[in-house]
């Protein structure tokens, strides 16, 4: 009877998804293998024997594998330092923590374009100090959409890991330092491997947002493309709704590649779970 209770709830919620979620996926996957009223794979051949679609992919794979890699270097120890602060610290951090993510993209998207522009505040720094002769180029460079990605997506990687920590039994750390391990060697062997999945976690939620993402590439990118952009251009401006397709989901095979490597990655590390 409780089963039958808990369905009737999950109900109403299963039939929104499968309506507006997993029907239009489906029908655009399938839209991708028919062309003419025949099934064919041309869509994804003539995709993958574009030299320029692939500098396109590689651009957004180093993109977002770079942003997800600077975000859980820095993440990590901002939100271990974070969970090991006073109950009034650790509120004032985790309170500037999230507070990028109050801002819209648009507008963090601007402020780097002031920043980084060849007449912006780092050049204009390196130049008046005399540590160059000529602005540096960063600007409208995966350079550029990488820094705007990390200021975006570091909050999430930094919450997820802050809900991992806090929950972590710390009288294991003490019981391996009365018996002798050093504290890089507790953190090693204990805190790192109990605290892997928040960090694959949050590593997914940055590659896959990193992969999406539209706004800060497009103004931080300028002419430089990744596939989101590249999807826009297709389906909005030369209105190819069949190419757009093919690129989407293009994207959704890399993201369930990436998130079953991660998965696999963090059954090694912490085999347990």
């Amino acid at each position: 009877m409780k089963n039958k209770r808990a369905m009737y709830l999950l109900l109403p919620g299963l039939l929104f998804l499968a309506a507006f979620m997993l029907v239009p996926i489906t029908l655009t996957i399938a839209s991708t293998f028919v062309q003419d009223g025949r099934l064919t794979l041309e869509g994804y051949l003539h995709f993958f024997r574009d030299g320029y679609f692939n500098r396109i992919l590689l651009t957004t794979l180093r993109v977002s594998v770079v942003t997800t890699l600077v975000c859980m270097l820095l993440g990590y120890p901002a939100a271990y330092y974070i969970s090991r602060a006073s109950a009034r610290k650790k509120s004032l951090l985790l309170a500037l923590s999230i507070f990028p993510l109050l801002t819209s993209p648009v507008v963090r998207s601007f402020s780097w374009m002031i920043i980084l522009g060849k007449k912006g505040l780092i050049n204009s720094f390196l130049v008046n100090t005399g540590l160059i002769e000529k602005p540096l180029d960063i600007l409208y460079t995966p350079t550029a959409m990488m820094i705007g990605l990390v200021h975006l997506f570091l909050p999430l990687i930094i919450i997820t890991l802050l809900g991992v920590m806090e929950n972590l039994d710390h009288e294991l750390v003490r019981a391996a330092r009365s018996l002798g391990a050093s504290p890089f060697a507790a953190f090693r062997k204990i805190t790192f491997p109990l605290t892997v999945p928040g960090l694959i976690i949050g590593g997914i939620l940055v590659f896959v947002g990193s992969l999406t993402a539209y706004t800060t590439p497009a103004l931080l990118g300028g002419k430089e493309r990744v596939v989101s952009t590249f999807l826009y251009q297709n389906a909005m401006t030369l209105n190819d709704w069949q190419a757009a397709s093919v690129i989407a989901v293009i994207m959704i095979v890399i993201t369930f590649v990436v998130v079953g490597l991660m998965n696999g990655w963090a059954n090694r590390l912490n085999p347990k779970g």
